[in-house]
């Protein structure tokens, strides 16, 4: 009893002293915020409370240091909503079907402005800060021109009320400053506080785990390696926990590991270009150092697939009494209120657009800590989004870690031009040379891989060998080439144009196929040929004996050697990468077309074509270090492209874009459904689509459907479509119907006449007559 009543008390203090932070607010207005409205179910005052609930808890949790900022924003709290005094908007809460009428009412943001006494601030400046904040915390309006425009409505909606005066200049002063450091974070952790407090759900969950897991997973590895230790990249992050740094770092060193004591117990977020790797680190994570236990609070994938990965992969795979509520788990992430967050780089970097509201994920990323995995994986265009973004974070006290295999020194510059690093005086590498190289300046072919493939299996040598090239085409090429000579069970091929239910099992395959060890600990014996493309460079964990690959530049070059000896237990005296130099000048940037930049592969040739024989770790970076600097990339397609789109993002000016514009990747690609995979499917497909007719499913398990779709679903670039949409108009294609996904129109998926096999998806062309009057 004397605990309860000891608790009891404690809360009845902290209510009256939040309480009484609302004696800013004349007695008048005091009063009518304990009886109007701010939601249906709570009064002003009842909802501005919770606000600066929240606030203390981000103060407590340390993610507000400055006193002078949390002063600011518990003002914002204070007066954010007071424009809901009005009698208009007191109808709408308090009756039902009433609606907002322009004509009578003006948005309560905007009326919250003329409530604020600037005699309550220290500063004209600080009075601003939090004006702006409250003016601008919604915008369902141009509220500056609302304000001209609207004058007489105002006056008349807050006259009865202890009001003031705000004058054209003060308007004039509220606009420019809206790119201020101050004003950014008042207006960011007012949008922080009123979201968790209108939504119910926590602001942030603490981080007071990820050091005490890291811990327990060393003395895990202790247990079977007595000198288990934190190597020197590892404490190289501990030691250097609270500056951004810069880590190069060969694969296999732990990277992960290192990131994540970096972290530490605070607020982060850990981006990687490929969402394949995000999935592995979040299962790594949730598993091996979490243990399973309460992740839904402690850790968060974001990417444009995050809830449907739950679904898959989370369902009665926890340690948790209860099941995990995954669509609370999917929003609370999608509202950046969990600790450890494993995202790509589109989910937080939109900020760079400035949207409305941006400020609420810049503030977020103000404090917490953001590793950046393989940064050199980036092109020119989401390059200069990253760093435009970085720069912002840095200027408002976020922290940065570069963390990274291999890193340009054209890179690095660009990156250490407005932020600090400290950085290792060397990369961490081992003196292990797991390569051994042989260049041919010619095109890739299948008879040396045949070759190589009949010689390895003669001699009775380990016998995987993989196959990288720079294009879909060029690999399905070699394919058809190889299955006319080799065994089809011992010829495989793995790309980004397969349906999800066959990549999904081809990249289980080829994960089984490449590891390092069988079950006895010795080093895995296989014959057998993969064929794939870049999507193998950085996300499969996989261990082959054997390359083939084309070159692209050298980053791409050093991540697809690290597909081949991963671990560096087999033998490598004699040639295990065959590197190719020549290849289909099409496929270099010109104009709108190509993708691979011509400076940085003649840069890439010139460094590697005299190489012959083992290579090290070191040699590869001094390699990337000496070819791949600032001087050598000047006027490349490359750095033009960075450079427009910096300048571009740096000059947005506040609010210009909406963020349903922005597409940080701007993939240019669909969803469709191949036609013979339709054929195949379509008992199951017609199936699943009529389930989702039925209006009386629940949304979970509409998710759950359109998931189950879209497993038969590859991504075509959009001139696919419209190339089978105009054969079709001419009767030169087969129609099929779409395959709805609700009952609203736009909500579809479209089925093409295409060829799809074993090879996956190819494109066909289309004749000039009508091929077949069918309609699927």
């Amino acid at each position: 009893m004397k605990g309860s009543r000891n608790f009891s008390c404690c809360f009845i203090v902290r209510r009256r002293i939040m309480e009484n932070k609302l004696n800013i607010l004349d007695d008048d207005i005091l009063k009518l915020i304990e009886e109007k409205k701010a939601k249906p179910d709570k009064t002003i005052k009842e909802h501005t409370l919770e606000l600066i609930e929240v606030l203390n808890l981000l103060r407590e949790l340390g993610y507000i240091k400055n006193d002078k900022i949390y002063n600011l924003v518990e003002k914002a709290c204070i007066y954010h909503d007071l424009g809901k005094l009005n009698k208009e908007f007191q109808k709408r809460v308090n009756g039902k079907n009433v609606k907002f009428n322009e004509t009578k009412e003006v948005v309560h943001n905007i009326l919250s402005l003329y409530f604020i006494n600037s005699k309550n601030f220290e500063s004209k400046e600080n009075y601003l800060k939090v004006a702006h904040s409250v003016l601008n915390h919604h915008n369902y309006c141009n509220n500056f021109d609302e304000i001209s425009e609207k004058e007489e409505l105002i006056k008349s909606l807050i006259e009865g009320f202890k009001t003031y005066k705000v004058k054209r200049s003060t308007i004039s002063k509220l606009k420019s400053i809206v790119s201020d450091i101050d004003s950014i974070k008042v207006k960011g952790y007012l949008h922080k506080c009123d979201y968790s407090a209108s939504s119910g759900n926590k602001a942030e969950y603490p981080n007071n785990f990820l050091e005490n897991g890291l811990n327990n997973l060393l003395i895990k590895w202790k247990k079977g390696t007595k000198e288990a230790t934190w190597n020197e990249l590892q404490n190289f992050c501990i030691e250097n926990k609270d500056e951004n740094i810069i880590a190069i770092a060969q694969t296999g060193m732990g990277k992960t590991e290192a990131g994540l004591l970096w972290i530490g117990n605070t607020k982060g977020f850990f981006v990687l270009p490929i969402r394949t790797a995000i999935n592995a680190i979040y299962d790594r994570v949730r598993k091996d150092i979490l243990n399973n236990k309460g992740i839904d609070e402690k850790i968060a994938i974001l990417h444009s697939s995050s809830l449907e990965y739950y679904i898959r992969n989370i369902t009665g795979d926890t340690n948790e009494k209860e099941e995990i509520d995954l669509m609370n788990y999917h929003k609370i992430g999608k509202q950046l209120s969990i600790p450890i967050n494993i995202s790509t780089m589109d989910q937080i970097f939109d900020f760079v657009y400035k949207y409305p509201g941006y400020e609420l994920k810049l503030t977020t990323l103000s404090y917490s800590k953001i590793v950046i995995d393989e940064i050199q994986a980036y092109g020119p265009d989401l390059l200069a989004y990253l760093i435009c973004g970085l720069e912002k974070i840095a200027e408002l006290g976020g922290r940065i870690a570069i963390l990274t295999a291999t890193l340009p020194p054209f890179i690095k510059d660009l990156l250490q031009k407005n932020i600090k690093f400290i950085e290792n005086s060397t990369a961490f590498t081992n003196d292990m040379k797991r390569h051994n190289l042989k260049i041919i300046d010619e095109r890739i072919n299948s008879e040396d891989i045949y070759n190589k493939y009949v010689e390895n299996k003669k001699l009775n040598k380990n016998n995987k060998i993989l196959v990288v090239c720079n294009t879909i085409k060029e690999a399905q090429k070699l394919y058809e080439e190889l299955k006319i000579l080799i065994n089809n069970e011992e010829l495989h091929i793995l790309h980004s144009k397969f349906i999800r239910k066959d990549r999904l099992k081809k990249e289980s395959e080829i994960i089984e196929f490449g590891k390092t060890y069988d079950e006895n600990k010795n080093i895995d014996k296989k014959n057998g040929i993969w064929i794939s493309t870049s999507i193998v460079e950085a996300s499969l964990d996989i261990d082959f004996d054997c390359l083939f690959t084309e070159l692209q530049d050298l980053n791409s070059l050093f991540q697809r050697l690290g597909r081949c000896n991963r671990k560096g237990k087999k033998d490598s005296s004699n040639y295990n990468c065959y590197i190719y130099t020549e290849i289909d000048t099409a496929n270099l940037i010109n104009g709108d077309k190509g993708f691979i930049d011509k400076r940085l592969f003649d840069l890439s040739k010139k460094a590697i074509i005299s190489c012959d024989g083992q290579i090290s770790e070191r040699d590869k970076i001094n390699l990337i270090d000496s070819y791949l600097t600032t001087e050598n990339l000047k006027g490349s397609d490359y750095m033009r492209k960075y450079k427009e789109i910096y300048n571009f993002i740096k000059d947005i000016p506040s609010y210009e874009f909406d963020l349903n514009q922005i597409d940080l990747r701007n993939i240019l690609s669909e969803e469709i459904i191949p036609s013979p995979v339709y054929e195949e499917f379509l008992e199951e497909i017609k199936e699943i689509e009529c389930k989702l007719a039925n209006e009386n499913i629940s949304y979970y398990e509409k998710i759950i459907l359109k998931d189950e779709i879209r497993k038969y679903t590859v991504s075509v670039h959009p001139n696919d479509i419209r190339n089978y949409d105009r054969a079709k108009q001419k009767g030169a294609a087969i129609n099929y119907n779409k395959i709805l996904l609700s009952k609203y129109k736009n909500e579809y998926i479209k089925v093409i006449e295409c060829k799809y096999d074993e090879a996956g998806y190819k494109r066909i062309k289309y004749g000039e007559t009508t091929r077949s009057s069918n309609i699927w």
